[in-house]
């Protein structure tokens, strides 16, 4: 028997989806993500969980910075500016946001 497919927001999936997520990624999955190419140069970012019937894609949410956030970093950076912000380049995707989302239901 082949496994279904589904694709799912992580905001909507069950507790047995979330504990297969914490299992799979215990340090977190921001390094694990994928992005998919839906065509008419439209993409999402996914991580893949299998559960013993279903193959999963949990669609996550990822900020991907601009080119011209990029060179204005650069900018700051050669001039000795800068920001104390360190989130801007940050993936979400830790234990944290798992634990977030159990509470929540």
């Amino acid at each position: 028997m082949e496994k279904k497919k589904v694709i799912k927001n992580i905001d909507n999936i069950s507790d047995e989806v979330k504990e297969a997520i914490r299992t799979k990624y215990p340090d977190g999955w921001g390094n694990h993500v994928q992005r998919v190419n839906k065509g008419n140069n439209e993409f999402f970012h996914v991580i893949t969980i299998d559960t013993a019937d279903t193959s999963y894609m949990i669609r996550v949410n990822v900020k991907v910075d601009s080119v011209e956030e990029l060179e204005k970093l650069e900018n700051q950076d050669s001039s000795g500016g800068g920001s104390d912000d360190d989130d801007d380049d940050t993936i979400a995707g830790g234990e944290e946001d798992i634990q977030d989302m159990s509470d929540e239901d």
